[in-house]
């Protein structure tokens, strides 16, 4: 981590893939080293190389300028300046924020924590990457097209249950513009109820003016339901509002959308599986 914070020293945006060629060079590392492959298919280099950014992320030492792109902050330039030996997860544990995504559960009365059972590392690690994926999918979902987001929105929706078919859907959803879709949308597939959808591609938050609009063109829909979708956040106010009328208004901000594309698959693959054995107790009774 330390050599790949220091070739930001010069606090300009830096593409990973750039970097990671650039450390290869400075480590000294062959093509077999280079080209080592995890179980999942994965270069172990790149692999390392990404997760040794997200952790410098994660304490705030580096900021995400968009999908694969990042650049030092002043925290982590007085890291630098501090000259430290080596950056490693106990350095980083300094800084709340990395503790807080690394360790949710830790102990901060200063006691140390007992070993953890391997189901629970597993568990905490499985949690860590998900959440890392979460935030790289919203990152690529706010650098697309408008088109292909109105594809995500439709595609989603759909993989949850709602809008019938993916044409009807499609012919339902869409009017791409002002970086924000809408359409109305069957709640299920006979149609026996529908739901106003807007989905806005946004950067800013979303605050209750917005909202109490979205609500107001409920009911020139025809719609008792609806479902706003962002890329971004709701203010308290909008997450207040739509507590406190009759009509039943559904807020999906950017990192639920995140979560849910993984949920159902959209935008993501299986990388690898592995399965948790335990003894068959069936199996060894005698009878």
């Amino acid at each position: 981590m330390l050599p790949l914070l220091r070739l930001h020293t010069d606090g300009q945006e830096h593409d990973i893939k750039t970097v990671a060629n650039e450390l290869a060079a400075l480590l000294k590392l062959t093509d077999v080293d280079r080209k080592e492959i995890l179980r999942s298919g994965r270069r172990k280099f790149n692999h390392r190389v990404g997760w040794a950014t997200t952790y410098m992320k994660k304490a705030g030492l580096m900021e995400s300028m968009g999908w694969g792109k990042q650049r030092i902050t002043l925290r982590g330039l007085d890291v630098l300046k501090a000259s430290p030996s080596c950056i490693n997860v106990t350095f980083l544990k300094q800084f709340p924020e990395f503790v807080q995504f690394y360790s949710p559960t830790a102990d901060t009365s200063g006691q140390v924590e007992p070993p953890k059972p391997p189901e629970e590392v597993l568990e905490q690690s499985y949690q860590a990457l998900r959440h890392s994926l979460a935030e790289e999918l919203l990152e690529r979902v706010k650098a697309a097209s408008p088109g292909f987001f109105e594809r995500l929105v439709v595609d989603l929706l759909v993989a949850m249950g709602y809008g019938g078919s993916r044409i009807d859907a499609g012919e339902a959803v869409g009017k791409s513009g002002d970086e924000g879709i809408d359409g109305i949308i069957k709640e299920d597939k006979l149609g026996l109820d529908v739901i106003y959808v807007q989905a806005k591609r946004w950067d800013k938050t979303v605050g209750g003016p917005v909202v109490q609009t979205f609500a107001g063109s409920l009911e020139g829909q025809k719609a008792k339901k609806g479902v706003f979708i962002t890329t971004s956040q709701f203010s308290p106010d909008a997450k207040r509002y739509v507590t406190k009328i009759e009509k039943r208004i559904v807020l999906i901000d950017g990192e639920r959308l995140a979560q849910l594309m993984i949920d159902h698959e959209i935008g993501v693959a299986n990388v690898a599986t592995y399965s948790i054995k335990r003894i068959d107790a069936d199996y060894f009774a005698e009878e």
